[in-house]
C-alpha cells in the first residue's frame, strides 16, 4: 500500500486547521478581544512606544492552545490515549500563529521589517486592518479577520454607515469621509 493515502489525511486535517483558524481569529477578534477582552487588546489599538503591548497576551493564549493538541496527540505523554489528529490539528494551528505573525505584527504593523506593499493582495490586507483601526474604541469596526480581507471600499462604506448610525466613532483623521485617508497602503 502506497503512503500517500496515509499522509493524505493529516495533511488534510492540518490544512483544514489553519483554514478553520482564520474564523476562529475572526470570532474571537471581533467578540472577544473587541469584547470582555478589550483590557488586553486596548493598546493594540493606541499609539504606544515599547517593544511588547498586552494584546500580545493572546498569542500566548494560542500557543497554549497548539500545546493542548500536541499533547492531546502524543503518545509519549497519554500512551495509549493519544488522539492523533490533535497532533496534526496542533500543527495547523501553530502555521496559522506563524502566518498570522508574519502578516499582522510583520506587514501590516512592521514590528519585525519595514515594506509596505504597493499592490497585490498584500496591499489588500493592509489596507483593511488601517480600516479596522479606523475606529475610536472597542465598538462598530471592520475586518476583523487576520488572512482574507474584503474590499476596501466595501469596508470604507461599511464604516461610513457606522459612523453615521452612531455605532462607531472614527479616528479624526478619517472621520471626515469614514476612512477615506486609509486608501493607500502605507498611509498613517
Amino acid at each position: 500500500m502506497s503512503s500517500i493515502p496515509a499522509l493524505l489525511l493529516p495533511v488534510l486535517v492540518v490544512l483544514a486547521t489553519v483554514a478553520a483558524m482564520e474564523g476562529i481569529a475572526w470570532a474571537s477578534h471581533k467578540y472577544v478581544m473587541h469584547g470582555f477582552g478589550w483590557a488586553w487588546h486596548r493598546d493594540h489599538h493606541e499609539p504606544h512606544t515599547g517593544v511588547l503591548e498586552k494584546n500580545d497576551l493572546y498569542a500566548l493564549f494560542g500557543a497554549g492552545i497548539s500545546i493542548a493538541l500536541f499533547v492531546l496527540g502524543s503518545p509519549m505523554i497519554l500512551g495509549a490515549r493519544a488522539w492523533a489528529p490533535g497532533t496534526w490539528m496542533g500543527i495547523g494551528v501553530l502555521i496559522y500563529g506563524v502566518i498570522y505573525s508574519l502578516i499582522h505584527d510583520g506587514l501590516v504593523h512592521q514590528r519585525y521589517f519595514k515594506w509596505v506593499p504597493r499592490r497585490g493582495y498584500a496591499r489588500r490586507l493592509v489596507q483593511a486592518h488601517r480600516l479596522h483601526h479606523a475606529t475610536l474604541g472597542k465598538e462598530g469596526g471592520v475586518s476583523f479577520g487576520f488572512l482574507v480581507a474584503r474590499d476596501p471600499a466595501a469596508l470604507r462604506r461599511d464604516l461610513r454607515r457606522q459612523r453615521l448610525s452612531g455605532i462607531a466613532v472614527l479616528r479624526e483623521a478619517v472621520d471626515s469621509d469614514a476612512g477615506r485617508g486609509f486608501e493607500e497602503a502605507g498611509e498613517p
